[in-house]
């Protein structure tokens, strides 16, 4: 039971923050704070009361519907607190203590780009700012030493930015978004350079997966279809921060 105290304890903790980071999902697009005021219905802008706010369960209990007026609950709020829920089981399988904190604190934030990105196209720049400050705490804890850190963040986020300039030159059109390479460069002050070439190539098969479900579902895809490429690098980044944690210096 003892093994089993932090990946509990975490997924807990993952889903309680879950339903905050939904709520900033929500609201930070439409320029609204998730800060100021009470919790309220997406449909009718009324109250939630706290048995309407319980992690997961409420929605299962009110089968997607809001009590007080029936309107359909967005899926990003059960969707960001069971990711944050799995963030935070998986950080207590591979640490304990500070560094299982630190580790659950980066998956959670992912989760956040990866909702933000996958609906709005957008990572506004506060996001990898926080993340990249997180990952020189990290280095007090966590493998990899901080020099290395510090190249992954110069390297990941010129290499991405070079990418995008090269592509708009060729092409004439933008290639990445603008917070790419910002994210990416936070991604390496977590995992380092070394890290850095596997989950470019990770995210990249993402896309193409991701692509090629839409194709075979039917749904046609252009060349110039835009891609959320940020959720993907968020979605390779973490679980090679697990296996790193994982294996050791």
């Amino acid at each position: 039971m003892s093994d089993l105290l932090w990946p509990v304890a975490l997924a807990t903790l993952g889903a309680i923050l879950g339903s905050f980071l939904a709520t900033v999902a929500l609201r930070w697009p439409a320029g609204q704070s998730a800060l100021s005021g009470r919790s309220m219905c997406d449909g009718c802008g009324r109250p939630l009361s706290a048995v309407d706010l319980v992690p997961l369960l409420s929605f299962v209990g009110l089968r997607g519907r809001a009590r007080c007026c029936g309107a359909t609950i967005p899926a990003l709020h059960w969707q960001v607190e069971a990711g944050c829920a799995v963030a935070g089981f998986l950080a207590g399988l591979v640490a304990s203590g500070a560094p299982a904190l630190l580790i659950a604190g980066f998956g959670w934030l992912l989760v956040l780009v990866v909702a933000l990105d996958a609906t709005e196209f957008w990572i506004p720049d506060p996001l990898p700012m926080v993340i990249a400050a997180l990952g020189l705490i990290a280095s007090f804890f966590l493998p990899p030493p901080l020099v290395e850190r510090i190249i992954g963040g110069v390297a990941g986020f010129t290499s991405l930015w070079l990418i995008g300039f090269l592509y708009h030159r060729v092409r004439g059109v933008e290639g990445l978004g603008g917070a790419d390479p910002k994210l990416f460069g936070a991604i390496g002050l977590w995992l380092g350079w070394r890290m850095l070439p596997p989950v470019l190539l990770l995210a990249a098969l993402i896309g193409l997966g991701i692509v090629a479900w839409r194709m075979t579902t039917g749904r046609a895809v252009a060349r110039d279809d835009a891609l959320p490429f940020g959720a993907y690098l968020a979605l390779a980044a973490y679980p090679a921060l697990l296996l790193m944690v994982h294996l050791g210096p």
